[in-house]
């Protein structure tokens, strides 16, 4: 009577199915490595590297000029060589106030120089038909410089107060007045061109001439303004924004470049390159970059010569690092 329950177990064994086939190996994996906190060393197939659109290149020397970020703002250049620029912090109701009067007086003084050209004409016309007198002529002629040169005050001090108000918003050149710390304004190359940014926006860095202007500095902060023209035909910047601005600096800086494409930053401002370590295997390297322009970024540190980083694709690795989709 014991036998149904012997054979229980091997009727239960025999119907068990085939093994299973071993899971396809996945096409990445990330290994926690101990060199540096949550840094991981991610190991791709081929195939997921071909995907990712994965190219690599070898790190070498490089040499660029010095170059110095410092903070900007947009302002409205002077009509005249000796005006003052308008920012934002300009009382546009008290300069509008300004302007009228300095265009009234203008005005008058204007008239009193055409009466004055009429008057001097009309004392030469008597003295040449010996029916006026030379006194009134030189007196005539007198009054027309005095009034020429009230005519020229007129014109500088309407010119010291700048554009008018109304068309502040419509200037095709407008000027950046960046701020730079007195100890380094003797590093500036004044004679070479600045590049500005626009904070916080997309679009190219566009190129800045460098301009005279009226001096002026903040002694509280310690800094000297130096100013650049750039082309905003466009409506690209506007009166008042907040530029970033990179301005060329004696001598050159040597090191070891890359492409821009291959630097990838974090939240945090960190500077980073995944470099090929081994076969399909990439790690996140921080580095430091010294200065960056024309799509070539020149590093203080962070990798030896000869080393592979990734410019393709440094997007994507940084997502499978850390699970986002891209």
């Amino acid at each position: 009577m014991r036998t149904p329950f012997l054979l229980a177990p091997l009727i239960i064994a025999g119907c068990g199915t085939e093994p299973s086939k071993s899971p396809a190996a996945p096409p990445a994996h990330a290994e926690l490595i101990a060199h540096e906190a949550e840094l991981l060393k991610l190991t791709l197939t081929p195939a997921a590297q071909q995907r990712l659109g994965i190219a690599l290149v070898r790190v070498a020397g490089g040499s660029a000029s010095q170059r110095r970020q410092v903070a900007g703002e947009i302002v409205v250049p002077p009509i005249s060589a000796n005006g003052v620029p308008v920012n934002s912090l300009t009382n546009l109701q008290q300069i509008g106030s300004q302007q009228a009067a300095a265009n009234a007086e203008l005005a008058r003084a204007t008239a009193q120089a055409q009466l004055a050209r009429i008057a001097l004409n009309r004392a030469e016309s008597l003295v040449r038909e010996e029916a006026g007198s030379v006194r009134g002529r030189d007196e005539a002629a007198a009054a027309l410089v005095a009034a020429q040169a009230a005519l020229g005050a007129a014109r500088q001090q309407r010119q010291l107060l700048g554009p008018a108000v109304a068309s502040l918003g419509y200037q095709t050149v407008l000027w950046v007045r960046a701020s730079v710390f007195g100890s380094d304004v003797g590093d500036v190359r004044r004679e070479g061109a600045a590049t500005i940014r626009a904070l916080g926006q997309g679009g190219a860095p566009r190129a800045a001439r460098p301009v005279q202007a009226a001096p002026s500095a903040n002694t509280a902060a310690g800094t000297v303004d130096l100013y650049y023209a750039v082309d905003n035909r466009d409506r690209h910047f506007r009166v008042g924004q907040r530029v970033s601005v990179d301005l060329p600096l004696a001598g050159q800086t040597e090191g070891l470049s890359v492409p821009s494409s291959a630097i990838l930053r974090d939240i945090y401002g960190g500077e980073w390159v995944y470099q090929k370590t081994a076969a399909n295997t990439f790690v996140r390297q921080r580095v430091e970059v010294a200065t960056e322009s024309d799509g070539r970024a020149l590093l203080a540190r962070g990798l030896a010569s000869g080393a592979q980083v990734v410019t393709d694709g440094a997007t994507e690795l940084f997502g499978t690092e850390f699970g986002a989709a891209h």
